[in-house]
């Protein structure tokens, strides 16, 4: 009985943590290469000699390539597996990094960048859905910790950028060497798709003939399963309807909130509560630490207290932070609000993408690329939104819009009850 656990605890370890590891290496790569290609954004303006407009439309370029590869992406992962287009959007997004970094003109450089857009969009979707097949395999909340990585490889890829813009690195090189740097990251995301097919096949084999008739009977309802997940499949391109409907709103009102964070956080403590460049750039850096903090431990609230209710506690943190924040007049009190806004927004796409792949209404990849349309496009819409309400009142009031965008999270937290069922019956 103890040998035979063992050799369980065994395969356990070799056919799960191996993948997971192995998503976990995908999400560094997509943060670390968004990170220095951020990071060095003022440079490429500065190379071009771009104005404030014209860089609006080059990011917007890169926005536009990730969008439109959301539904080419989820198509894909249904048809040939999230691992394997997660492998291949990986190699894409390295390639043309560098191509980023080495346009000489303008119009090789908009060609170049939306295809970085593209492929930071299509793995996006493709990793997610890769990350939510071990999440089911583990059979408890996993989610939390790639998003986690994923912030850990965009801070490591932002930083990097940094010390090279500080040296005075030409951004091309940087970008080129910070690739092949990552590359390898890629050979060990396959590994895992090598042992499937090779190794683990002939442990199949060997133990065909003692597979018990319960896990017979499992097998059938899992084969149900997928031809049922088969059917409901659908379009390469569709818009989230019912349930999923109100995961794409929470999903949009997380996203406008964390984008506005990014570009409105220093503005805000340097125009309306009067401090320097350095105490404002510091209010984004809490409000990231705690996000990121966040996102390690997420799980393991996830799965003591169910999707619903860590949800309704992210809604409820993101209201009293934000409602400190457009209130406050005091440096502190605001760093708080902006530390309950990053526990707010921190668990709330992990639980989206978690949310979506579980949807019995389309396809995992399907779905995530619906939802994922729905969060890019809060992206995008969150900094002119603030600037928009700013311009005909304040930059105080523009911010009230944050406190209503966490009463959406609270209130669309019912629509998580499937994957707090599914969770359970695990």
């Amino acid at each position: 009985m103890t040998v035979e656990k063992e050799t369980q605890d065994q395969n356990l370890s070799r056919g799960l943590r191996s993948p997971r590891w192995a998503v976990t290496a995908m999400f560094i790569l997509n943060g670390a290469l968004y990170g220095t290609w951020a990071a060095r954004i003022p440079s490429i303006q500065q190379s071009f000699e771009l104005s404030p407009g014209d860089l609006g439309l080059l990011l917007l370029l890169m926005s536009g390539g990730a969008i439109s590869a959301f539904p080419v992406a989820g198509g894909l992962s249904d048809r040939f597996g999230s691992a394997k287009v997660t492998l291949i959007c990986a190699m894409v997004c390295c390639m043309s990094v560098a191509l980023v970094g080495y346009s000489p003109v303008i119009v090789m450089l908009c060609i170049a960048v939306v295809l970085f857009g593209a492929g930071l969009g299509a793995m996006d979707v493709a990793m997610n859905a890769w990350a939510a097949e071990v999440e089911r395999g583990y059979g408890r909340s996993i989610m939390s910790s790639f998003h986690a990585f994923f912030s850990v490889g965009a801070s490591v890829g932002a930083g990097l950028g940094a010390i090279a813009a500080w040296e005075e690195i030409r951004y091309g090189h940087q970008f080129f060497i910070f690739a092949l740097m990552l590359s390898p990251l890629i050979w060990f995301s396959a590994l895992p798709q090598t042992l499937k097919s090779g190794a683990l096949d002939n442990d199949r084999t060997t133990q065909k003939d003692k597979v018990s008739q319960q896990d017979k009977a499992s097998h059938k309802e899992t084969t149900g399963q997928e031809q049922e997940t088969k059917k409901v499949k659908g379009p390469r391109l569709a818009l989230p309807r019912g349930a999923l409907l109100v995961v794409a709103l929470v999903a949009f009102s997380c996203a406008v909130g964390e984008g506005a964070m990014a570009d409105w956080s220093a503005v805000f403590l340097t125009s309306v509560i009067l401090v320097g460049e350095g105490q404002a750039a510091l209010g984004y850096t809490v409000f990231s630490i705690t996000m990121v903090a966040m996102r390690f431990v997420g799980d393991r609230l996830i799965i003591r207290f169910g999707p619903v209710n860590i949800l309704r506690f992210c809604g409820g943190a993101a209201l009293i932070g934000s409602s400190i924040t457009a209130t406050s007049s005091s440096l502190l009190m605001t760093y708080l609000g902006l530390a309950l806004m990053g526990v707010g927004y921190s668990i709330v796409f992990p639980l989206v993408f978690s949310r979506a792949a579980n949807s019995k209404q389309l396809s995992p990849g399907v779905a995530i690329a619906s939802v994922a349309t729905f969060s890019y496009g809060g992206l995008l819409l969150g900094p002119p939104l603030i600037g928009f309400i700013a311009e005909i009142s304040s930059l105080r009031f523009a911010f009230g819009l944050f406190v209503l965008l966490a009463f959406v999270v609270v209130i669309g937290s019912v629509a998580f009850r499937q994957s707090e069922e599914v969770d359970k019956t695990s």
